[in-house]
């Protein structure tokens, strides 16, 4: 699946969610979901709730409050007995969230009928029907059958077999079926037979059920409307991961349980049909009413986990190339085909699949690829084998994308799932736990795909930009969650969705480029080629891994290791957070401590005892140096020492590889920062971003002094790299700072600081924007850093920021064709708006109604919340909670208001005769945000006693007590941020 959104990408959203926000179709249609969650025409409904079967009838969401069951271990045998008529079933493998292991499929025979039809008014519900006929071989005698179905209907269910070697399932006999019923909390349907499967044997289960389709849903089989050569259409797709093919069909719905595929897929016959292999045939098929549908059947897949298993039907064109022999195939709306907004991605997909297959010497095994851009999919990409599945957006080139970061975005994405297909899709892992396995080398290996074609590109910085400063930003060692999981830690099939995060994207790719390092790259690529050529249409764990680089470490003998790897990696691995290290250069000595968020001075609270086995690299004076490995708390490298008398000095990590935070002794960040005064130049680009990012990171939490990382700014005037300046700026100017009221005293000596130092980069990239913004396109990290550069210089009242947000407002206010630089245009709107009049305004109101866009609606929401005239923004609250002109549908716009400068003392006053209207719009929780939002500058009980009076009416006893809390938590917060300001504004007096 793609990245998630803190990487700059997106995720799915929980199953819990999703039902949540759908509350109001699921009740129109409780009639139908009583069934679909519980009935099989076997059993009807009144006789499956006289039993108190679970999922006999509609369940909700469990909220937080409520109790999870209890976690179970999977069991090795069939459970003696059977389950009882009465208020509940005992005790039994339906209560376990992993299913038993008495059955393996081997084949499934898949096909699926949406009714799906073109020119209709499209409910928000399309239904389907379907026949899955499963073949499975029995490794344990058992007269109980368990496998996946969520929100299906099963109209009939039977056995057949055992099937004799060589004859197909028609001539085997029949095993009785005395019941089948749904244990929904685990997601199993469960059938009960009159006679017991035998070890070795081969069966068929033959299933016909039938669903719902879901507009927008994104999970399982939904669809979307859109709008294509004027027309409004729909399209039908699958989202399968993690656990949504169960929702489409019943199935053995784990990773492990691998099986080959036929698929076939009736449709409408002005539609296209696409899964995961070739088209093998089509023919014709009359419905009850005589309508015409088209059977599309296709090719057998390989062996592959059902989560792989992919389907589109659409009325949609596409661009072909072929590339070793196999055709590549992308599928668009007809009008982005015709302008030709999927060529960079069909261009570039040929050679990465072509590049890694020559990298890990494997051919990648299906004879086509169809790539498909939807209107919208939230879950931005899905590497499904044989039809990946995108969000447009992620895949398309539009004409004004120009000077963006779009072409690397795309190139990113593409490189993330083509890797996939040997990480994740040819080798699986054995079970969501080790998911990093797949999404964490699939990360690592974009950087190797785009670094191949774009050998300029700055691979480290990029690195630390996309991947390593999000998640060392959100890590820390009491976090409840470490890269690999155990699995008897999981009790429901939601906290599998909850895997999709940072830890799993970021900090696997980190903990895989830290492995490459302290090897080397042959070695390290040895040791995947045989791990992936072993498991190849197969299943691995952890460990497995772990053994084929110890098997590449063992034949050879340069590389010494203080452990096996397996032992160096689980340190990782198995326990959350990073460690902070610590040089002092004056003996040496270095030691390693669990990083906490705000540590204090007595530890003696905190549980985090385990210490990593922890690979340093390290330049002294700019020179490279021999690994050296810190494998237990501390240890002396008499060569890391330096004199306060000589000119030397020392940086551990290099390149930013290892996965921790450095830290140095008094006289290690003196040297440090005399060399940056002396010649920034001499230290590497990398390690000034690590030296700035490590040293406020420290600071914030009472590692070291905040003056210590300040010290570490005074050489900035002569700093010319815009990513190096992105980390000072958004550790410095930080939202708290712009926001907080009590900052007012630090910012004319901010202002008087950073201005000094600023201008130079300044006026490198405003020429640049000026005068050949085109130039940018090749300038990744300048694409990345530009609008944090230009709020800060607007921000800080720099008159040539302000006139030329001016400058580019106005000329793209007088002739809309001539746009503003995508990387600025959310800062030049603002400033537009804010140093304009109620004309500006109006004219981003009349753009806003003209947008289709949820992207650019949302910015231009945004952009309006900047104006400084208070009767504005208090007219744009009202249009909000009228949705007159506008229904301002993409955001909250009050909260927005309330978040701005101005905007948060109108919207307080604005809520005083309006928060009924606000709770009727946006909910009661709205009005929990908004007493967070307005009130993220309080320091004293009496502010939070007087927020809670205010709000006192407006929220329920519950919400009240919750707020309070909250409340406290932002002053004590506040506190510390102004002791912290004070402290700053002390050393940008001294340093004027």
């Amino acid at each position: 699946m793609g990245p998630p959104s803190s990487s700059g990408f997106y995720v799915s959203r929980a199953v819990a969610v999703l039902l949540a926000g759908l509350a109001a179709a699921l009740l129109l249609a409780l009639a139908v979901l009583a069934a679909l969650y519980g009935r099989c025409a076997r059993v009807p409904p009144s006789e499956l709730l006289h039993r108190g079967v679970p999922g006999a009838a509609p369940s909700r969401p469990r909220t937080q409050e409520e109790p999870r069951p209890t976690g179970h271990t999977r069991p090795t045998r069939e459970p003696a007995g059977t389950a009882t008529p009465g208020n509940g079933r005992p005790p039994g493998p339906w209560d376990q969230l992993r299913l038993p292991p008495w059955l393996v499929p081997l084949h499934y025979e898949l096909e699926l009928w949406p009714r799906l039809r073109p020119n209709e008014s499209w409910a928000p519900t399309l239904t389907f029907t379907g026949r899955v006929n499963i073949t499975v071989r029995c490794t344990v005698a058992t007269a109980r059958l368990l496998l996946h179905s969520l929100f299906l209907e099963c109209e009939s269910a039977e056995v057949r077999g055992p099937l004799s070697s060589g004859t197909g399932d028609r001539t085997a006999g029949r095993v009785p079926v005395d019941d089948v019923w749904v244990a929904f909390d685990t997601q199993y349907l469960v059938l009960e037979l009159g006679s017991a499967l035998q070890p070795g044997g081969r069966y068929v289960l033959q299933l016909s059920f039938s669903g719902l389709v879901y507009q927008d849903l994104r999970e399982g089989l939904f669809f979307n409307v859109y709008t294509d050569q004027g027309e409004r259409r729909a399209l039908l797709a699958s989202q399968m991961e993690p656990t949504f093919a169960r929702s489409v069909f019943p199935c053995f719905d784990e990773p492990a349980l691998k099986a080959t595929f036929n698929i076939t897929i009736i449709h409408h016959p002005s539609y296209v049909a696409l899964s995961n292999m070739p088209k093998l045939g089509q023919s014709a098929r009359r419905d009850t009413n005589g309508s015409t549908w088209t059977v599309t059947t296709f090719s057998t897949t390989p062996h592959m986990p059902t989560y792989l298993v992919a389907l589109a039907v659409c009325d949609y064109a596409h661009v072909d190339r072929t590339e070793r022999g196999k055709e590549i195939r992308i599928w668009a709306r007809k009008d982005a085909i015709v302008n030709g907004n999927a060529d960079f991605a069909l261009n570039l997909t040929g050679p990465i699949f072509s590049f890694l297959e020559d990298l890990f010497n494997i051919s990648y095994p299906l004879p086509k690829t169809d790539i498909i851009a939807l209107p919208t999919f939230d879950n931005s990409a899905m590497e499904n084998w044989g039809l990946l599945i995108f969000d447009e957006s992620l895949l398309l080139m539009q004409p004004n994308d120009q000077v963006t970061d779009k072409k690397a975005v795309i190139a990113f994405i593409l490189s993330h799932e083509i890797g996939h297909q040997w990480f994740g899709n040819l080798v699986t892992m054995n079970w969501w736990n080790d998911i990093w396995l797949k999404e964490g080398f699939a990360s690592y290996f974009e950087f190797g795909v785009i670094n191949y074609f774009n050998p300029k590109f700055p691979r480290n910085e990029i690195f630390f930009s996309n991947i390593l400063h999000n998640v060392l930003s959100e890590d820390h060692a009491l976090v409840s969650r470490a890269v690999s999981m155990k699995v008897e830690n999981f009790t429901e099939t939601s906290e599998i969705n909850e895997l999709f995060d940072l830890f799993t994207y970021n900090k696997g790719a980190s903990l895989a480029r830290m492995l490459s390092s302290f090897l080397n790259e042959n070695l390290f690529l040895s040791a995947l080629k045989s791990y992936l050529k072993t498991f190849s249409y197969s299943n691995a764990e952890q460990d497995d891994l772990w053994r084929h680089f110890q098997m590449v470490i063992d034949d050879q003998n340069k590389i010494l290791l203080p452990a096996t790897v397996k032992s160096i990696m689980d340190s990782w691995t198995h326990q959350s957070g990073f460690p902070v290290i610590t040089l002092n250069v004056s003996t040496g000595a270095i030691k390693q401590e669990p990083f906490y968020l705000g540590k204090v001075k007595n530890e003696t609270l905190l549980t985090h005892n385990d210490t990593w086995i922890v690979p340093i690299l390290w330049i002294k004076n700019g020179i490279t140096q021999s690994l050296v490995w810190l494998d237990k708390s501390s240890k002396i490298f008499p060569e890391m020492q330096v004199s306060a008398y000589d000119h030397d000095w020392v940086i551990l990590n290099l390149n930013m590889t290892g996965y921790y935070r450095v830290n140095y002794d008094t006289l290690g960040w003196k040297k440090l920062n005399q060399q940056l005064e002396k010649d920034p130049k001499a230290i590497p680009v990398i390690h000034r971003l690590q030296l700035i990012d490590d040293a406020f990171s420290l600071s914030k939490n009472n590692y070291i002094e905040i003056e210590t990382a300040l010290d570490l700014t005074k050489y900035l005037a002569e700093e010319d790299e815009i990513i190096v300046w992105y980390a000072v700026l958004v550790n410095l100017v930080t939202k708290d700072l712009v926001f907080d009221a009590n900052s007012y005293d630090i910012y004319p000596l901010l202002k008087k600081y950073l201005l000094k130092r600023l201008i130079s980069i300044w006026n490198m990239y405003s020429t640049v924007i000026r005068e050949n913004v085109a130039v940018l396109q090749d300038d990744y990290l300048a694409l990345v850093a530009l609008e944090k550069l230009f709020e800060t210089a607007c921000w800080l009242g720099l008159e040539d920021c302000l006139q030329l947000s001016r400058e580019l407002f106005k000329n793209w206010a007088n002739h809309p064709e001539n746009e503003i630089p995508s990387p600025i245009k959310s800062v030049i709107l603002c400033y537009g708006v804010a140093l304009g009049s109620e004309e500006e305004w109006d004219f981003l109101l009349n753009m806003y109604a003209n947008k289709t866009k949820e992207e650019e609606r949302i910015q231009l929401a945004y952009a309006m919340s900047c104006s400084k005239d208070p009767w504005i923004l208090n007219r744009y609250m009202e249009y909000a909670i009228t949705a007159s002109p506008f229904a301002f549908n993409e955001t909250n716009i009050i909260e927005v208001v309330a978040a701005s400068e101005v905007g948060r003392y109108i919207a307080k006053d604005f809520l005083v005769n309006n928060w009924q209207a606000v709770s009727e719009r946006y909910g009661t929780q709205s009005l929990v945000t908004l007493m967070y939002i307005i009130g993220r500058t309080i320091s004293t009980d009496l502010q939070i006693t007087e927020l809670q009076q205010f709000f006192g009416n407006m929220l329920e006893e519950q919400q009240r007590l919750t707020v309070h809390a909250k409340l406290q938590t932002i002053k004590k917060k506040n506190l510390e941020n102004k002791t912290r300001n004070m402290r700053m504004a002390a050393w940008l007096w001294r340093n004027m």
